[in-house]
């Protein structure tokens, strides 16, 4: 039995009792309803402890900042970060800090810490700016069952409205990786909080691994591969590893390009030179949205007159084609570069 679940076993007597005076209900219609997806070409990360970093972060457009309340934050400094970013979300709340656009989230430690975890999530599930919830190094999937027990005993202050927090899980070790299936199939579209994307942790990866870290990161293929597939497979979004050589730009794009050629959503950033190369290169070229564009607008016409498929640009376009091409398009919506329809 891991460390939280004994905590948790103490404390549901003294939440379910708050819970009930608290409760609140998520309608049956709105359960149903299918989410929409949040755009997560970046997940730019920022120490909690830091206002500064804190304060620049609102004017990067960056398409989720992540408040840190684990790695980025010294031990002796968990109290202190946790305080400015619950400030920070109730500055939002009030209409005095703006992210713009950007999905606001905060990364909690690690579930094996205990007692930190457990304050974190008490302090930051009644602030209703809160969007989602970082999860670091995940390993089974009651890791994320755990949390969204506490989502639905801790409802926001507004408890009248709806609330549809997303949990994004962190795979860091060997054992999440091995259970990375049984970790994606804690999804649950029904439930107020559900778990919404995959991240892969690169460098807690290497050490758990004992792996040699290298510039073209063979040796990660394998398990950035089979998150992909992961996600994938249960309509997750795939958030590929960080880039720790920030000033090395060229690196960072090749990485990038990498990253969207084996299926990933997007990518982690720790520094705001990197957000405009991870956009650029997360978002579909023109090249592949016009031949997108072309290959949903022919192939509805064709197969609305009887036919299974038709040429585009002297190719085949048949349903799965039709299929990646409506993913191109949904994309380029999300970033912009076309008005939804």
């Amino acid at each position: 039995m891991r460390h939280y679940q004994l905590l948790f076993k103490r404390i549901t007597p003294t939440l379910s009792s708050s819970s009930i005076r608290r409760s609140f209900s998520v309608s049956a219609a709105a359960a149903a309803a299918q989410k929409v997806e949040r755009p997560r070409r970046s997940l730019f990360s920022v120490p909690g402890s830091d206002e500064r970093k804190i304060q620049k972060a609102t004017g990067l457009n960056a398409d989720a900042v992540v408040l840190d309340l684990e790695d980025g934050v010294a031990l002796d400094r968990k109290e202190d970060a946790r305080e400015l970013v619950v400030q920070t979300l109730r500055q939002v709340e009030t209409g005095d800090l703006s992210f713009g656009t950007s999905e606001l989230c905060v990364r909690i430690n690690a579930l094996e810490t205990g007692s930190l975890a457990f304050e974190d999530l008490q302090a930051i599930l009644p602030c209703p700016s809160l969007q989602t919830i970082v999860l670091p190094k995940v390993e089974l999937p009651s890791d994320v069952d755990f949390v969204r027990r506490l989502v639905e005993m801790i409802p926001p202050d507004n408890q009248e409205e709806t609330r549809d927090l997303r949990i994004i899980a962190a795979i860091e070790s060997a054992k999440g990786m091995l259970n990375l299936r049984e970790i994606a199939e804690t999804t649950n579209q029904q439930s107020s909080s559900s778990l919404d994307a995959l991240v892969f942790a690169s460098e807690d990866y290497c050490a758990d691994l004992e792996l040699i870290r290298t510039t073209a990161a063979i040796e990660l293929l394998m398990a950035r591969s089979q998150l992909v597939t992961t996600a994938k497979a249960y309509g997750l979004q795939a958030i590929d590893m960080v880039h720790i050589d920030f000033r090395n730009m060229e690196a960072l794009q090749e990485e990038c390009t990498r990253g969207v050629e084996m299926g990933f959503t997007g990518k982690q950033a720790i520094h705001p030179a990197q957000l405009d190369t991870i956009h650029q290169t997360f978002c579909p070229s023109a090249k592949d949205l016009e031949f997108a564009q072309a290959c949903v607008t022919q192939y509805e016409s064709t197969t609305a007159a009887g036919k299974g498929a038709v040429e585009v640009h002297g190719i085949v376009v048949d349903a799965p084609v039709y299929k990646w091409a409506l993913k191109i398009v949904r994309r380029a919506e999300q970033a912009g570069m076309i008005q939804t329809i």
